[in-house]
C-alpha cells in the first residue's frame, strides 16, 4: 500500500516540470557565483528573497549569514529542512558554461545543488498548503565546510524565536548515479577534528645546521611518525584517517627557520577514537620536539571539530520507506559509514533544543549522469566511484536537471513523511 506521504509528494510535485527550468537557472547562477564560508551574503539574499516571495516569515543574518524561513500551516509537527550554502577554496576545472566566475572559489561540494533543492521543496510545499499541516522551518546554513555554521545559528538569540523542531532533515549530493538515494540508520558520517601544531626550532644559516634546531626536520619526523597512529595504535576494528594537509615553514633555501606549522585533520567513527588520536598527536609531537632538542614544546590549537552524524533509526526507517516507494527499492542503497563529516547534527543536539535531543535524518542522493556512470571504469559501484570526480574535486559537476528533480523530490517526500 502506498503511503499518504508518497501520494502527497506525487500530487504536490505533479507540476515539477513547470518549475524545473527556474530551479535549474537558480542552480547555475549559484554555481557561477560561489561564496566561501561566512561570505555567503549574495547566496543568502537569493534564498531569503525566494522564501519571502513564497510566503515564509524570513529572518536573515542568523548566526552571521544564515537564513531561516518559517511557514506555520496549522496544527502538526515542526519539520526542519536544511541546506548548506558555502563554497570551497578550489579553482574550478569543469569547463562548464556556468563555471565559477570567482577566482579560486568553487562549489566543489554541491552546496549550490543543496540550495536549489531546498528552494524547490520550500516553494512546492508553500504552493500546496492545503495538502499538509504543521510548521516548516527552512534553513540556509553558512560555513559548513568550516564546521562552524550550524553552531553559530543555534547559538544566535534569534534561534529561540523559531518553533522547536520535532525532526531535522538534510541531504547531500554525491557522485552516485542520478536517481540513487543512500540511507543508513545510525552512523552515516564520521567525526572530524583539525589540529594545528606549531613547532619551535632555532634558526640560522643553512651552512651551519649544527648551530640550529631545524623545525622542518621535526615536522618531517612528526608527519611520518603520525602514520603509526592508524597502523600501530588504533584497533583495526576502528576506521580512522590521519592527514597532514598543510605544512608551512621557511623563507629561503639557505635559511633554517625558527618554526614550522603543521595542520592535521583526522576522521574517526567514535568519540573514544577521537580522544585516542588527539592524545597520540600531542604525545608524538612533544616527543619529536624533545628528541630534537627544541627550545620550546609544541603548541596545539584545535581549529575545527565536526560531530558524528548519527541517523535516528525510526526517522531513517520512515524517510527511507517513502523514498523506496517513490524511487523503487533498487534505487535506495545502503552504504557503509563515510569518512566525510558534517555539522548538520548540531541542529538536533539536546543542548539547543530544551535539553532533549531531536531526531535527525541525513541521506545522500546521486548527481552523476547515467552516461558518465556507465563510462566509469570498473564493474562494482566502489570501482566506479573511485574513477569519478567526487566532492571537493575541481572537476565535480552534478548533472543539473535529473539531480535537482531527485533532490527536490527526496527532500519534499521526507518532510511530508511527517507533515502529510
Amino acid at each position: 500500500m502506498t503511503s499518504r506521504a508518497t501520494e502527497q509528494t506525487r500530487e504536490i510535485l505533479s507540476d515539477f516540470a513547470e518549475h524545473a527550468p527556474a530551479l535549474g537557472e537558480l542552480y547555475r547562477d549559484l554555481h557561477a557565483h560561489p561564496e566561501p564560508g561566512w561570505q555567503e551574503q549574495r547566496t543568502a539574499g537569493v534564498v531569503a528573497a525566494r522564501l519571502h516571495a513564497a510566503g515564509y516569515k524570513v529572518v536573515e543574518g542568523v548566526g552571521g549569514t544564515g537564513v531561516v524561513g518559517e511557514l506555520r500551516n496549522g496544527d502538526g509537527p515542526v519539520v526542519l529542512v536544511r541546506a548548506d550554502m558555502d563554497a570551497l577554496p578550489v579553482t574550478e576545472r569543469t569547463g562548464l558554461p556556468y563555471a565559477s566566475t570567482i577566482d579560486g572559489v568553487m562549489h566543489a561540494c554541491g552546496h549550490d545543488m543543496h540550495v536549489a533543492c531546498l528552494t524547490g521543496t520550500a516553494e512546492a510545499l508553500a504552493r500546496a498548503r492545503s495538502r499538509w499541516s504543521g510548521t516548516l522551518l527552512v534553513v540556509g546554513q553558512p560555513a559548513e565546510e568550516l564546521g562552524e555554521g550550524a553552531a553559530a545559528m543555534v547559538r544566535d538569540p534569534a534561534w529561540a524565536g523559531f518553533a522547536r523542531p520535532d525532526v531535522v532533515l538534510g541531504q547531500h549530493v554525491g557522485p552516485f548515479p542520478a536517481g540513487a538515494i543512500v540511507h543508513r540508520p545510525g552512523l552515516i558520517m564520521s567525526a572530524a577534528t583539525t589540529v594545528d601544531v606549531r613547532l619551535f626550532g632555532r634558526g640560522g644559516h643553512g651552512s651551519a645546521p649544527e648551530r640550529c634546531v631545524d623545525p622542518i626536520v621535526i615536522a618531517a619526523h612528526l608527519i611520518t611518525r603520525l602514520q603509526t597512529i592508524v597502523s600501530r595504535e588504533v584497533s583495526p576494528r576502528e576506521s580512522v584517517v590521519v592527514t597532514a594537509g598543510q605544512v608551512h615553514a621557511g623563507t629561503a633555501a639557505n635559511v633554517i627557520p625558527d618554526e614550522a606549522r603543521v595542520s592535521l585533520n583526522f576522521r574517526v567513527q567514535s568519540e573514544r577514537a577521537r580522544e585516542q588520536v588527539l592524545s597520540a598527536i600531542r604525545r608524538i609531537a612533544e616527543a619529536e620536539c624533545a628528541a630534537a632538542g627544541a627550545p620550546r614544546p609544541p603548541e596545539f590549537t584545535v581549529s575545527s571539530e565536526f560531530p558524528l552524524t548519527l541517523n535516528d533509526a525510526d526517522a531513517d526507517a520512515r524517510v527511507s520507506s517513502v523514498h523506496t516507494e517513490l524511487f523503487g527499492a533498487e534505487a535506495v542503497l545502503e552504504h557503509g559509514p563515510m569518512m566525510g563529516s558534517e555539522d548538520f547534527s548540531v541542529f538536533g543536539d539536546a543542548e539547543h533544543n530544551g535539553g532533549t535531543a531531536v531526531p535527525t535524518n541525513f541521506w545522500f542522493f546521486g548527481g552523476t549522469s547515467w552516461d558518465d556512470w556507465n563510462r566509469a571504469a570498473g564493474e562494482t559501484p566502489e570501482e566506479k566511484l573511485a574513477d569519478l570526480p567526487g566532492n571537493h574535486s575541481a572537476l565535480f559537476a552534478p548533472d543539473p536537471d535529473p539531480t535537482i528533480q531527485v533532490g527536490t523530490t527526496a527532500l519534499t517526500a521526507a518532510a511530508l513523511a511527517y507533515l502529510a
